[in-house]
């Protein structure tokens, strides 16, 4: 069973990138689960994804405030399509963590549900990223879920700052080379690898990013 993961480098997800990440779960309606705890479950940004979808899926919520649900485990590997939030993304993977959701999430890619999510919702299935998530200023994050090698950095085109700090980062503090994503674009990892990266607007891309070396990868227009 393939394990997939689909990164989305931030910002407001074009309809195309949307579809085909819906298209994934192969399913004419699946079962969504969004995940907001990076908001600090926002109900803003929650209204904002759920009109997305409206229509086209089953959606539901993981929430830990109060308390998370009794059955996470089980409703989390009920699902076709895992979508998880931008934020912070050191206390959502704290919060993750001290409930044992992370755990649910690895069981859940294991199955080969499929795990998504933008920004925040990008950098979680990396060993590492870069991150605003303990004050304006831009640093590496190192405790990621693994499920992904490597590094990664959202919001390529659209935040001044994070080409040159992921840049240092690898050039200079030795944080593991990895992969950049453009505002939108989405980077389809196939059982750890990079498969495919989609993109609805031509100018928009993804990156390999190493020691040194910065490398454009060829993307599918949606």
């Amino acid at each position: 069973m393939e394990k997939r993961i689909f990164a989305i480098g931030g910002g407001s997800t074009p309809e195309p990138v949307q579809e085909h990440l819906l298209s994934l779960a192969g399913k004419e309606r699946p079962r969504v689960l969004l995940v907001p705890t990076a908001s600090a479950e926002d109900p803003a940004q929650s209204l904002r994804i759920y009109d997305g979808y409206a229509g086209r899926a089953e959606l539901s919520r993981a929430e830990f405030f109060p308390w998370p649900r009794e059955d996470l485990r089980e409703h989390t590997l009920a699902q076709d399509l895992i979508v998880v939030g931008g934020g912070n993304t050191a206390n959502m993977l704290a919060i993750w963590r001290v409930h044992g959701f992370d755990e649910n999430l690895v069981e859940a890619y294991e199955r080969g549900i499929v795990l998504a999510g933008s920004s925040a919702g990008m950098i979680c299935w990396f060993d590492a990223g870069v991150t605003d998530s303990f004050g304006p200023q831009l640093v590496g994050l190192r405790d990621g879920l693994g499920l992904i090698a490597g590094s990664a950095c959202p919001h390529y085109d659209d935040e001044v700052l994070r080409r040159p700090m992921y840049r240092r980062l690898i050039d200079e503090e030795d944080f593991p080379p990895g992969y950049a994503a453009d505002s939108g674009v989405g980077l389809l990892f196939v059982d750890g690898s990079l498969s495919e990266v989609i993109t609805a607007r031509e100018e928009a891309t993804g990156y390999r990013v190493e020691p040194g070396s910065e490398e454009a990868l060829p993307a599918r227009l949606v």
